[in-house]
């Protein structure tokens, strides 16, 4: 197992806790599941959601919002929450899902697929943000969630691990766009790589950036009733 590295001035800061979760169990559900995503940003690869069961007699300590770890971090971090937790799943919707669908229904469909995969169905959620898009059970929605709920903070350091990786196994596919630094996301350097190369097979290609880039002769396509812009 990877070890955890020295405590940061993020790590010492408040760490998430349990009193959403309380919330739910004090009502008798049992199999409370924070959930948060992460790719809805990027150009390439898929939407994933994490989705994560927290114990209630047992704390994990260093889980915080996997944005205020380190990749080293994260990574040494997804063991130990695998290793502590009742239950996890994370789901995917592919880049072509992606665009055909629309990312609302794209990180519909994510969810749904993680969901089916925790070993018990879910009595209610835990969600980051404002809107819910899990729908078929009780379900709470937090903005910074993944600062307040220690499941939700854990769901979203196994997305993101879970994503990453699979981006780094990409890389070597498609070393032109440099995954494995960007994951996908927007920086100049994966923005050069689109301008010389085009698009690759696992591009957004219904998002608005494909719309500047030069070389790029496809036609761009948005779904009825989703947004045209990338951070919308």
């Amino acid at each position: 197992m990877t070890s955890v590295p020295q405590l940061r001035k993020a790590l010492k800061s408040k760490s998430p806790g349990l009193h959403l979760e309380r919330s739910y169990w004090d009502t008798g559900r049992e199999v409370v599941v924070g959930i948060d995503e992460v790719g809805r940003g990027a150009w390439a690869g898929p939407l994933t959601i994490g989705a994560v069961v927290v114990p209630r007699d047992r704390r994990l300590y260093k889980v915080r919002d996997s944005k205020m770890l380190t990749e080293a971090e994260r990574e040494a971090m997804y063991d130990r929450i695998v290793e502590w937790c009742d239950d996890w799943a994370v789901g995917h919707a592919t880049h072509s899902e992606c665009d055909e669908l629309g990312m609302s229904a794209a990180q519909k469909l994510a969810t749904k697929r993680a969901l089916e995969m925790l070993k018990e169905p879910a009595q209610a959620a835990l969600v980051d943000g404002k809107w819910d898009f899990v729908e078929t059970i009780p379900t709470t929605t937090i903005v910074k969630g993944d600062q307040k709920s220690l499941s939700i903070a854990a769901a979203s350091i196994l997305a993101k691990v879970t994503r990453d990786r699979l981006l780094r196994s990409m890389a070597p596919t498609y070393p032109m766009y440099d995954l494995d630094r960007n994951k996908g996301y927007p920086c100049p350097r994966h923005r050069a790589a689109l301008s010389h190369f085009g698009p690759s097979v696992i591009h957004r290609r219904s998002w608005a950036f494909v719309d500047d880039i030069a070389y790029c002769a496809v036609e761009r396509t948005v779904p009825a009733g989703t947004q045209a812009s990338l951070f919308l």
